[in-house]
């Protein structure tokens, strides 16, 4: 008697158990954390701010009714996820989109209905993440454009501590703040040229690299800052701001207006940054050969494409464009420079870039993920939320580890970031 193999193609794959666990965890911790367990005052969230040309009435939610209410919908989407996968389909992302605001808006009015302060700004909140975002964003492009060339760059981290420093130690000598922004570009090139170096001409682990690279920088920073900064702080770390401008008319539009029209002008730049990344990436004969050479360099480099000069400049650009990010420590958030006061966002940037897959909007929407969660614990330690300060300190960290962890699925980068080209 023969016995039939059913091939892998009949056999019916489900797909993974992830979404549905996730969303049924959730909707429990609402539902009873939030809900049942919750405090039964209001929380209410303004949507207006001083200055705007009219006013949007307040939302003002029950706490504890509010999230048994979202506690049910999240574990109606938990069941509608589990029905989606028993046929075989995929949770659509829209669904998602819906699921995480639900968890998000049900953690607000626990925690707001909770405090000491039972109101919240929503316009403020928002318009501080994409403030806090900006050096996120940056980061992130940075990251975008060296690893779609294929090269690893986690040297992130000490582009922006050294855009940061160089553009409070000139900004301070010229009383210039442009200037101090067109140093913080080039110091951001010089980190990425070392990078370039070791890791394409001379084959160095890239990731190894990056690392060092870090490490030097803070040490290099940090040993300026004891030794020349301290000792005349007046001249050299007293940097001048740039501006901030707002357009007259629309930067008054309640919750839109200060995160559009009302920025300074590396919050300008962000934006125009994100456009022209994108649209040099995946609309522009250059984008399609970095991203061959990131994919396929074999394939790229018989078609006449250089890949290791390719690489070599997407990195320094990276690198330039993480510098001006980091500017915006010391040119707009605060007045003078500090040991590590990049705190670590490089790394939150390069996981906002896996967040994101590798693509300049996607990167941007992760940046601001972090962004929001960042401005939020600041927010909720003023109105002395219950929760412990030192949770609310990890927020973050929290959310970047959970999202690259949780929500990206099988994220893949392009197939050859990380290995160095030798042309045979």
């Amino acid at each position: 008697m023969t016995t039939t193999v059913p091939s892998k193609s009949a056999i019916s794959v489900l797909p993974s158990k992830k979404t549905p666990i996730i969303f049924s965890v959730l909707a429990v911790i609402v539902l009873v954390s939030f809900g049942l367990l919750g405090n039964s005052q209001t929380a209410s969230f303004s949507l207006s701010s001083a200055g705007d040309a009219f006013s949007l009435p307040d939302l003002v939610f029950p706490g504890r009714a509010s999230n048994i209410v979202i506690g049910v919908l999240l574990a109606a989407l938990a069941a509608y996820s589990w029905m989606l996968r028993s046929k075989g389909r995929v949770l659509p992302v829209w669904s998602v989109a819906v699921g995480a605001v639900l968890f998000v808006l049900a953690f607000l009015i626990w925690v707001v209905s909770g405090a000491n302060i039972n109101s919240i700004s929503l316009a403020s909140l928002l318009a501080g993440g994409v403030v806090l975002a900006v050096p996120l964003v940056f980061g992130s492009l940075s990251g975008v454009l060296s690893e779609r060339s294929g090269v690893v760059n986690i040297a992130i981290e000490g582009q922006l501590l050294g855009g940061a420093f160089t553009a409070a130690i000139v900004a301070s000598v010229t009383q210039n703040a442009f200037a101090g922004l067109i140093a913080a570009g080039l110091a951001g090139a010089v980190v990425s040229l070392v990078l370039a170096l070791f890791s394409i001409k001379y084959l160095v682990n890239q990731i190894i690299v990056g690392v060092v690279l870090n490490v030097l920088v803070s040490g290099i920073t940090g040993f300026l800052f004891t030794t020349v900064m301290q000792e005349d702080p007046q001249l050299y770390n007293s940097p001048v701001h740039l501006p901030t401008i707002a357009i007259p008319g629309l930067s008054a539009i309640p919750v839109i207006g200060p995160i559009l029209f009302k920025q300074s002008v590396i919050g300008y730049l962000m934006y125009i940054a994100v456009f022209l990344v994108w649209f040099g990436l995946y609309k522009t004969r250059w984008g399609l050969r970095v991203r061959a050479v990131g994919e396929h360099p074999k394939a790229a480099d018989t078609l006449g494409i250089k890949v290791n000069r390719t690489r070599f400049w997407n990195v320094t650009l990276g690198g330039i464009v993480a510098g001006i990010g980091g500017s915006f420590f010391t040119l707009v958030a605060i007045d003078s420079f500090t040991k590590e006061i990049s705190g670590g966002r490089g790394f939150i940037a390069l996981a906002a870039v896996i967040f994101g897959r590798w693509n300049p909007i996607g990167a941007f929407a992760a940046a601001l993920l972090f962004g929001f969660a960042d401005n939020l614990q600041v927010m909720l330690t003023i109105i002395g939320t219950p929760v412990p300060s030192q949770f609310m300190a990890m927020m973050p960290y929290l959310v970047t580890i959970f999202a690259v962890a949780g929500l990206v699925g099988r994220s893949r980068g392009p197939a050859a970031v990380g290995d160095p080209y030798v042309k045979e």
